[in-house]
């Protein structure tokens, strides 16, 4: 088993929130993937190496800081991915959708425009999206749901 005592820096909660800044601000950019993988080392826009050692399960939220080093903050950012913006006509659409793509066993996340969903992207999804025969576009946007593959606990 291996020990975590002895870190530098307190461990993360589970579900992190985003905290107080401290001087400039460096963003690191990472996937919805990425910010589940809970150690390995990020190199930071400046160069910076961050070591990660987070709880089994912790989730990391755009917002997050991750270290305040030198009086810079390494905070983590939703890099854009491919991903279906979906623009149901209703909310009955919205529902029917919702629950297809949940079937599929994906996220149907509000995107920051009013009646816009967003979904990781794949074929499986371009084709259920097709046949129901709701409007959606392929575009490059930050995703804040987790991947496909994941399962809730």
């Amino acid at each position: 088993m291996t020990r975590l005592s002895g870190l530098r820096r307190p461990i993360l909660g589970t579900q992190t929130t985003p905290n107080t800044l401290a001087g400039p601000v460096v963003v690191v950019l990472m996937t919805a993937t990425d910010r589940r993988r809970v150690r390995r080392r990020l190199h930071a826009p400046d160069g910076a190496e961050l070591r990660l050692a987070l709880p089994t399960g912790t989730v990391l939220t755009p917002g997050t800081v991750l270290e305040i080093r030198e009086g810079v903050s390494y905070v983590v950012g939703a890099v854009p991915e491919d991903v279906a913006a979906i623009r149901p006509r209703s909310m009955p659409e919205a529902a029917a959708v919702a629950h297809a793509v949940g079937n599929l066993h994906r996220d149907f996340v509000p995107a920051d425009e009013i009646g816009v969903f967003l979904a990781l992207w794949d074929a499986p999804l371009e084709l259920l999206l097709t046949r129901l025969g709701v409007a959606f576009t392929r575009e490059e946007r930050p995703f804040h749901g987790r991947p496909g593959w994941e399962h809730e606990e």
